[in-house]
């Protein structure tokens, strides 16, 4: 199964991501962790990255499917994939349908983990002031939250309109996300659609 995973910035995406590849087998494309392992193998195309990123240049959709289609490739024999990270744009998706397409595969679930920003950004406020982590500065997190939600808009009636995108509160506890992704999954696995409330057409406005 081929998993699109959308969540923002400490939403825990990275911990659902992981609990999968523990408990189900799947193997986690993070674009992040992709481009920096390219930089450091030495291979032609690492090098190309590696030159792109040291320039400080953005890394182009051709080069970030290519490196999706390696892992594809070395990995033949995973139970699925989960993207991570990617895409970001709708030329992306449409990119992912047709490097899957041509191994006769496809994305089969696309999941959200919605969150309320206020919610979730009073959350980093309290973690900055308790953890002091860098990572957590309230201004720059605001930033990052806005960059996610602008990009992934224009996706989720992408992915809509192929019946593909699920909804879950990003917000509960783990174990609550974790059921509820399963049972995603496992309605997926079993051929059902699940329907769920069009939380994307609140957020856009629409009816």
């Amino acid at each position: 199964m081929n998993i699109v995973l959308f969540g923002p910035p400490a939403a825990g995406k990275g911990t659902q991501a992981k609990l999968l590849t523990t408990e189900r087998g799947y193997i986690q494309l993070s674009t992040g962790d992709m481009l920096r392992a390219a930089k450091t193998s030495g291979s032609e195309l690492g090098n190309k990255v590696a030159g792109i990123m040291d320039r400080g240049d953005l890394v182009s959709d051709e080069i970030v499917i290519a490196l999706i289609e390696e892992q594809l490739e070395n990995n033949k024999g995973a139970a699925g994939f989960i993207f991570d990270g990617f895409p970001r744009t709708v030329a992306q998706a449409e990119a992912l349908d047709k490097s899957l397409q041509t191994r006769g595969t496809s994305v089969d679930c696309v999941i959200r983990l919605c969150v309320d920003d206020k919610v979730l950004l009073g959350r980093i406020e309290n973690r900055f002031k308790e953890e002091g982590r860098k990572d957590d500065n309230p201004e720059a997190f605001k930033i990052r939250l806005g960059n996610y939600n602008e990009q992934t808009a224009p996706l989720l009636p992408f992915y809509a309109a192929q019946g593909k995108l699920s909804e879950i509160d990003g917000l509960a506890d783990i174990d609550t996300v974790s059921t509820s992704v399963a049972k995603i999954l496992d309605m997926h696995n079993t051929g059902r659609s699940l329907r769920t409330k069009p939380f994307w057409k609140r957020i856009l406005g629409l009816k």
